[in-house]
């Protein structure tokens, strides 16, 4: 068995190595407190047949505290919209917020396990930034990850995974990045 107090994550222990001394070289920051770092990762997905049948929200949930291996927390409607049948309080989706050692390992897995196993996988749109250094992308199929039994999946859900970085512009975000391997195809 694994001791905690001495892990570190792979992804963690290269940042500290390596991405850090070559980020400061890159955009030459004259503070070692100015490098970009990972801030959190997101995992959100909606829900929509959760109108008709609210089971379909709990089994997302337990999917998505396998896949992030931290609880998920049940999003609820703010305002009841007839139009879609939604009412105040109805929970519609689930979502995840991976901070520290389970941020770095979920990234890793995403690189290095899940995105090679999307169909017709040819990289990551390079640019999905806000402008202030966060990334957002979607998978349309969420068994991608290895946490999944395909067997016991009743729906196949698409989820959205939002990666929060420290740095100012979209530019130091997509070095910061790149310096992780993510494969983006521009």
């Amino acid at each position: 068995m694994l001791d905690q107090a001495s892990y570190t994550p792979r992804l963690k222990a290269e940042y500290k190595a390596k991405i850090r001394a070559a980020m400061k070289e890159e955009f030459s920051y004259k503070n070692e407190m100015q490098i970009p770092r990972l801030d959190k990762i997101v995992l959100n997905m909606g829900v929509g047949e959760a109108v008709k049948d609210t089971k379909k929200v709990k089994q997302a949930a337990e999917e998505l505290s396998q896949i992030a291996g931290q609880k998920a927390v049940i999003t609820k409607a703010k305002k009841s919209i007839a139009g879609f049948r939604v009412r105040e309080e109805m929970p519609l989706g689930t979502k995840v917020t991976l901070r520290g050692d389970r941020m770095y390992e979920f990234l890793d897995r995403l690189i290095n396990v899940a995105l090679p196993r999307v169909r017709d996988f040819r990289g990551v749109k390079g640019n999905s930034f806000d402008g202030r250094g966060n990334y957002a992308m979607g998978l349309k199929e969420h068994i991608v990850f290895p946490e999944i039994n395909f067997d016991k999946v009743d729906e196949v859900l698409g989820m959205d995974i939002i990666i929060c970085t420290t740095a100012n512009s979209d530019a130091e975000a997509k070095a910061l990045l790149k310096h992780f391997n993510m494969p983006f195809t521009s």
